[in-house]
């Protein structure tokens, strides 16, 4: 696992796995012919996954992942199945060979990149990289579908809508506790997450190949290009899927801000209204919708001819973009001990816009 060092001033220094540990790495980059890391400069970022980043023995910039878990075979073919079919078709990292026995990727290093979340922070993911981004997914909407994994998606995870398994309960957070006893708690909000996943089937008249896992820090800007990362996802579904992934992300962004522009707006001491509250929930969305309408008219206008025939495409973007809500605060959940009151918010907004999704197509930008 990933351990952290702080350097001088307090900053988080991730510390990589030792690569001796892990001689499979270095008998991977020789196969391929690149030869091993340089340790002196070898690298690792925040993630899930063990990975390293670093320059080969030959001068190649690589970035090394290694996936592991029960799911480990299922993530490592749909990585490479899209991959294969990607091609030139979609902007994303090359993959320059894996090992299926220990789950290693081997991916082109991309030098001096910044994630959608580092520019989000610095107000700098404009309206013309969400029009990227929207271009890139319809480009892997269009995708061929073969070889694309076709088992469901397994969130919204409905069967924990009744209990949680004993498993899952003696190692849960006190947080993801009260979070999975809210919902319990709630039989409409129950029913449309029930009905959110019933209709991802091979029934719908856009089914096709679907990045799976959308996250503005899944887009990273490098050489003036904004690339599309982490596939383990990927899977033939339904496209709204990623585009409600999309708009939920900005719409968390909105969520996040609430309590910082009242405390910016009001008063010393001042306890803000609940009227005040919505207010500047609305107004911080309003903020936002121009991208997320910018994003959506460039996927429209790239978009497979069946997938904007599509008269329900916008309406379960929406519902996504409400489950996304409550997916982030089962995410913050899971290292926390309690549920934070911006959390709580933004899963307030998700219940809202999944229980009425087609009243807030427009005010999400999710509008032609």
């Amino acid at each position: 696992m990933e351990t952290e060092n702080r350097a001088r001033g307090g900053t988080p220094q991730l510390t990589p796995v030792d690569l001796d540990s892990v001689p499979e790495v270095d008998a991977l980059l020789s196969r391929l012919g690149i030869g091993i890391l340089d340790r002196t400069v070898v690298k690792t970022s925040l993630g899930r996954n063990d990975n390293w980043s670093g320059t080969s023995a030959d001068g190649t910039e690589v970035f090394v992942k290694r996936i592991s878990g029960p799911d480990r075979e299922a993530r490592m073919t749909r990585t490479t199945a899209f991959c294969a079919a990607a091609g030139d078709w979609v902007t994303t990292p090359r993959l320059l060979g894996s090992d299926k026995e220990n789950g290693l990727l081997v991916f082109e290093r991309l030098s001096d990149s910044r994630s959608g979340t580092e520019l989000v922070a610095d107000d700098a993911f404009t309206e013309d990289l969400c029009e990227r981004a929207g271009t890139g997914l319809a480009a892997v909407h269009g995708l061929d579908p073969a070889g694309f994994d076709t088992t469901p998606h397994p969130l919204p995870p409905t069967a924990n809508l009744e209990a949680v398994p004993y498993s899952f309960y003696t190692q849960a957070t006190a947080a993801e506790l009260a979070t999975w006893r809210l919902m319990h708690g709630d039989p409409p909000l129950a029913d449309a997450l029930r009905r959110l996943r019933g209709a991802d089937d091979e029934s719908l008249p856009s089914w096709c190949p679907i990045h799976g896992d959308v996250r503005l820090d899944q887009f990273l800007l490098a050489g003036g290009q904004l690339y599309l990362t982490d596939f383990e996802e990927a899977r033939i579904g339904d496209p709204a899927r990623d585009l409600g992934a999309f708009a939920g992300e900005w719409l968390f962004q909105a969520a996040l801000r609430i309590p910082v522009t009242l405390a910016e707006s009001s008063p010393m001491g001042h306890t803000p209204t609940h009227e005040e509250i919505i207010a500047t929930g609305v107004g911080e969305i309003e903020q936002r919708s121009p991208l997320v309408r910018r994003f959506y008219a460039a996927y429209l206008d790239r978009a497979p001819g069946f997938v904007r025939d599509d008269k329900e495409l916008a309406v379960r973007a929406a519902s996504y973009a409400g489950w996304h809500m409550m997916d982030r605060m089962l995410a913050t959940a899971g290292s926390s001990t309690r549920l934070s009151p911006v959390s709580k918010a933004a899963a307030g907004i998700g219940r809202t816009v999944l229980l009425s999704p087609a009243e807030f197509t427009s005010s999400l930008g999710l509008e032609a």
